[in-house]
């Protein structure tokens, strides 16, 4: 079943990946007000609270990051509070001159949707992200996650603000898995053994490795739109992850061949890719 929350009671559908408490937070590419990148490296050893919305061209979005800025003034500065949104950058920083907002750093997810994408918030009807609130602490580690079911309610403060607490109290924790992040190739990446290879292929549901020199996996959906859009998320977690798969659309299925150039066989960024593409697919039950 796929992940949904409603607008005015009308379902609508998360796209993105899976994300679940206790998973290494994926990195994004957002834009700040004045157009420089924003991601988490920004915030380094900070715990971090993420709150998303919809539009600041509502009246809960407003209050949202409103309440978000009055509240944040009373947290310490190893707290940092973004609040993302697919607004234009030009939307954002009028918005935060206007209400004198200096306790949130807003950043937009216009450009190329990667923050709902990696992080499962993208609602695929209206190409705005989901209300939700995220704590990441500052190891890194996927701490709290709030998504509000119905879109026009607000979030609740009040559990968003008592687990920052049991975050501060234990900053750091080690995450469920590692970070699903490819090496650059650049410096050379090495083939897997043979035995790793066999391993790794019994855990990767759907997958197959012909001669041990690339994973190969076919996706099928209902209507050619479901598979465009597929394929466009898995365009822009492969560049992300600087990963150059071979993906071939056909109606309403997509086909992805994955392979490291640099090396003789299968590596370890090549099932790291098939991982992160198969997220795009989980629900969650």
């Amino acid at each position: 079943m796929a992940r949904t929350v409603t607008f005015q009671g009308r379902p609508l559908t998360l796209a993105g990946r899976l994300l679940r408490v206790h998973d290494s937070a994926p990195d994004f590419k957002a834009v700040s007000p004045d157009f420089a990148e924003v991601g988490l490296a920004q915030f380094k050893g900070k715990v971090k609270v993420l709150t998303a919305f919809p539009s600041l061209d509502t009246p809960v979005c407003d209050l949202q990051v409103k309440e978000f800025n009055k509240r944040a003034a009373g947290l310490g500065e190893e707290i940092a509070v973004i609040g993302l949104s697919k607004d234009l950058p030009f939307a954002q920083k009028r918005f935060c001159d206007s209400f004198g907002i200096a306790n949130v750093s807003l950043a937009s997810d216009y450009k190329n949707g990667s923050f709902g994408i990696n992080y499962g918030l993208l609602i695929r009807e209206l190409n705005l992200l989901a209300r939700a609130v995220l704590i990441i602490d500052s190891g890194n580690t996927v701490r709290y996650i709030q998504i509000v079911p119905e879109l026009t309610s607000p979030p609740d403060y009040e559990d968003v603000f008592v687990n920052i607490q049991k975050v501060l109290k234990s900053p750091v924790v080690v995450a469920a898995s590692a970070p699903l992040s490819c090496t650059p190739c650049e410096g050379g990446v090495a083939a897997l053994p043979k035995g790793k290879v066999e391993q790794l292929m019994a855990r990767y549901r759907g997958w197959e490795a012909p001669e041990g020199k690339r994973l190969v996996k076919e996706f099928g959906f209902g209507h050619f739109e479901d598979a465009k859009y597929f394929f466009d998320m898995v365009a822009i977690l492969a560049e992300e992850q600087g990963h150059h798969p071979v993906v071939t659309v056909s109606y309403n299925k997509v086909k992805i061949s994955l392979s490291t150039h640099a090396a003789s066989g299968l590596t370890e960024n090549d099932f790291i890719m098939a991982r992160l593409i198969d997220r795009l697919q989980e629900d969650g039950s």
